[in-house]
């Protein structure tokens, strides 16, 4: 049974994104954090999207190695990103490259179907899609990057659940930016 990763940069009081569906409050990433995530995407068999984040991501890495600037580990990411399998989850979205496959039917199904196959690691971004698998409990590992901003509302990084999930702590780390990481397993 594969493993299903819940992690995203998050502000202290727990927002992905502020009001306005604004994700520039933690501005670039220190080199640190984004080798940390550049790493997780090596080791992450299947990334499954929701709309939104996947909008946000197909707008720039598909040619992020192509930009001028780009720091060597953006080139990385990039390529990586591109080559990787994915999944979007979506009812509005019509289209999808770079290795990519939609799903518009039921994802919960769709992502139990997935987790029991065999094969590494997946990842899942975007909150609504990653809440409808945490209230599912099908989440193994969170993993949050949680900056030193308070933005006072937006989109949540947790949903709303039913009952409560026990976690135990696995690692702790902080960056050069103030970001500290921590990540924990859903105890069954």
């Amino acid at each position: 049974m594969r493993k299903l990763i819940y992690g995203m940069n998050l502000t202290l009081d727990g927002y992905i994104a502020a009001p306005g569906d604004d994700i520039g409050w933690g501005g670039p990433p220190s080199d640190e954090l984004f080798q940390f995530w550049s790493d997780q995407l090596q080791t992450t068999d299947l990334s499954l999207y929701g709309r939104k984040l996947w909008q946000t991501m197909s707008s720039h890495w598909p040619t992020g190695d192509q930009q001028p600037g780009a720091t060597p580990a953006e080139i990385e990411f990039a390529r990586r990103w591109r080559d990787m399998s994915k999944v979007v989850f979506s009812s509005t979205t019509d289209k999808v490259d770079w290795n990519t496959r939609l799903v518009t039917g039921d994802a919960v199904a769709e992502i139990t179907r997935l987790k029991a196959e065999d094969g590494g690691p997946m990842d899942i971004g975007g909150a609504t899609l990653a809440g409808a698998a945490m209230r599912a409990g099908l989440i193994d590992e969170y993993v949050l990057a949680t900056a030193p901003v308070l933005v006072g509302g937006g989109t949540p990084f947790f949903a709303a659940l039913d009952s409560w999930v026990n976690l135990n702590l696995v690692e702790t780390r902080a960056f050069p930016d103030g970001v500290i990481l921590t990540r924990y397993e859903t105890r069954r």
